[in-house]
This record gives structure tokens, C-alpha cells and sequence, in this order.
């Protein structure tokens, strides 16, 4: 860890967030805050408050791309989907009194259950393991399903252009990041390829923006999806890169790419977990979608994935973050880049 990184703040101070609380509740109950370490985004941690148990999220410390880490939003999307029947946690509070903790944070109802993450729980025979993707699917189908306006979030996205301002935008965050770290030609190339061979999209839905294996919660003793996690990159646009972006995480027996970056859901190549394409004809049955285009939204989700990692990288070389992840990616994040140039070149083979 860097001196300057020892040198950081608390990310959330115990004693003034029980202040908040007991105001904001009309009561006084002992608080704990523990943070979770999976994640490498917006910063979780559980909270217990007397007999409650919540998630409190903020951004990270030093974020270099605050449109990434976006906390309001996320809160809103989810405030939202309480009123429809997408899987997804209740909502408490938002705060956005940067004073209380340091950043604005939002509170939620803490739901228990199992991420899969390096390996299913062994209760999860080949049988389970194939029903954990088709829960992925039929949970995905039910937010591009969502009605936009009824639940209040016409105006949470713009209805046209989803694709052009994704690439405009990345490519914007690419030149804020690239000065503070280096040179990566791929990932221009890869920016200019996108733009060149973008597909037309279908009608608007909502999407979640983040939609992958880790991002979801499985009931403890079946494989049934219960929840959706991580909402931070929700909007309004193009479902199919929900699904690129999962597909995307979704590694099979035969990747020639599977050793990219250690961290993706490799969980998936093992036996009894649905191959992709299976999954996308599911999709496109729930959902009467065409992906034939799948594989261009993949490279969107590569090249997307690369850029917001080298942001964290250059929070890590400004030693504005103690989580060892980042520092790996030094290579992963020209490793991807190259990940992206190999599906890209089978699109227009």
C-alpha cells in the first residue's frame, strides 16, 4: 500500500454517520459499519443499525471519473423499481450532505443470499448451474421489460442515440485518463472500429449497464436469482449492450482469451453452465429481440470495460486507492484492448 493511500481518510466515519441516523430515524441505536471488499467500483459497506441491517453505498475516494461512480442515480433507478416486479433491493434513504461522510451515500435493504463469483456453492449441481444463467436471462428480460414512464423514469435517460453517446462518452473518459497513465493505440483503435461498424438500435428500454454474474444474488438453497446488484450505470438506452456486457463476462470451454484478466466470471467454463449462444436465443425468445449483432456489442463491452479500469489504474498510480486489484492492471487493461481486436476482427472477417 502507498504512504499516500495509508494517509486516506475513513471511508465512512462510524460516529457521524450514527448522528445522521438517530436524526434522521427520531431514535438511537449502536451502529457498525463493515466494508465489503469484493467489489472494485462504488464502495459498499454493511451497516448494522440496532436490529436492521442495510448497504450503504458511495463513491470511491479520489474517483477520476465521477460520471462513473454516480450514486444519486443509482438510488433513483432503484427507488423506482420498488414500484415494478424487477428483482432488486428496497431502498432507504439518500444522502447527499457530503458533510455527514465525506461524499454523497444512499442506504439500502441488505438481501442475503449467494454471489457467484470463483466457484458455485457445491449444492449447485450441473442441473442448478445451467438454471443460474436462464435466471440471469429471464431477470434481464424483466428490466428491458420495465414501462419507462409508468415507473417514473421517462426521464432518466434520452430516448435516441444510446450507442453514439456511449461511444462519444468513453471516448471522452479514454482522453481525460489516458495523460495520467499511458499510451494504449489499441484501445483508440478499438474506439474507431466501434464507430465505423455501429449497429442500429432497437427501442429504448431501461438498462442496467453493469449486468454480469457478479452483480447478481442467488437465493441460499436454489438456484433462483432474488435480487440485481450494482445499478450505478443504469439509464435509459440500448438493451442488447445489457446483454453484450454479459455475454461479455461469460466465459466457455474454448475462449482462446480466457487468461485476459484473472478476475472475469471464469466460474462459467465449468461444467454445466450454459454455453452464450444458448442464452442469447433464450434471450431473444423472452424478449423477441434479434442479437444477431451480439458480438459488436461484445467489443463495446470490452473496450467500455478496459477504459473504466484504466481510470482506477491512474487512481492507483496517484495512490489514491489501497485496493491491490488496480495495480494489476498495467497489464490486464492492454490485455483487453487486445481481447477486443481479436472478436472485432471476427465481426468483419
Amino acid at each position: 500500500m502507498s504512504q499516500s493511500a495509508e494517509r486516506l481518510p475513513p471511508l465512512v466515519d462510524e460516529g457521524a454517520l450514527k448522528v445522521y441516523l438517530d436524526a434522521h430515524f427520531g431514535s438511537s441505536s449502536e451502529l457498525s459499519a463493515r466494508r465489503h471488499k469484493a467489489g472494485h467500483s462504488n464502495e459498499t459497506f454493511f451497516v448494522r443499525y440496532g436490529d436492521d441491517e442495510f448497504v450503504l453505498r458511495r463513491p470511491p475516494s479520489g474517483a477520476f471519473l465521477p460520471t462513473a461512480h454516480d450514486v444519486s442515480r443509482e438510488y433513483r433507478v432503484l427507488h423506482a423499481l420498488g414500484t415494478t416486479g424487477v428483482r432488486s433491493p428496497r431502498t432507504v434513504l439518500m444522502c447527499t450532505d457530503e458533510t455527514v461522510i465525506g461524499a454523497p451515500f444512499y442506504l439500502m435493504e441488505r438481501v442475503h443470499g449467494v454471489v457467484v463469483r470463483s466457484e458455485p456453492p457445491e449444492r449447485f449441481d450441473a442441473r442448478a448451474r445451467a438454471r443460474l444463467g436462464e435466471e440471469m436471462i429471464d431477470a434481464l428480460a424483466e428490466v428491458h421489460g420495465v414501462d419507462i414512464d409508468a415507473s417514473g423514469l421517462g426521464d432518466f435517460g434520452k430516448a435516441q442515440g444510446y450507442l453514439e453517446r456511449q461511444l462519444r462518452r468513453w471516448s471522452g473518459q479514454l482522453e481525460l485518463t489516458l495523460p495520467m497513465t499511458r499510451p494504449l493505440p489499441d484501445l483508440q483503435t478499438l474506439g474507431e472500429w466501434l464507430g465505423d461498424n455501429r449497429p442500429e438500435s432497437p427501442p429504448t428500454t431501461l438498462v442496467h449497464g453493469d449486468y454480469k454474474l457478479d452483480n447478481v444474488m442467488f437465493a441460499d438453497d436454489a438456484p433462483t436469482l432474488v435480487t440485481i446488484l450494482d445499478w450505478e450505470m443504469s439509464t435509459l438506452g440500448d438493451p442488447l449492450a445489457d446483454l453484450g456486457w454479459m455475454a461479455s463476462f461469460w466465459l466457455e470451454d474454448g475462449d482462446k482469451d480466457a487468461d485476459v484478466l484473472s478476475d472475469l466470471n471464469r466460474v462459467t467454463m465449468l461444467p454445466g453452465f450454459r454455453r452464450r449462444a444458448e442464452l442469447v436465443r433464450r434471450y431473444e425468445e423472452r424478449t423477441g429481440r434479434d442479437a444477431a449483432a451480439l458480438d459488436w456489442y461484445r467489443v463495446l463491452a470490452t473496450w467500455k470495460l478496459a477504459i473504466l479500469l484504466e481510470g482506477s489504474y491512474a487512481r492507483h498510480l496517484a495512490g489514491m486507492t489501497d485496493d491491490p486489484f488496480f495495480a494489476r492492471m498495467e497489464g490486464a487493461v492492454p490485455a483487453l484492448a487486445r481481447r477486443g481486436l481479436t472478436i472485432a476482427a471476427g465481426v468483419t472477417s
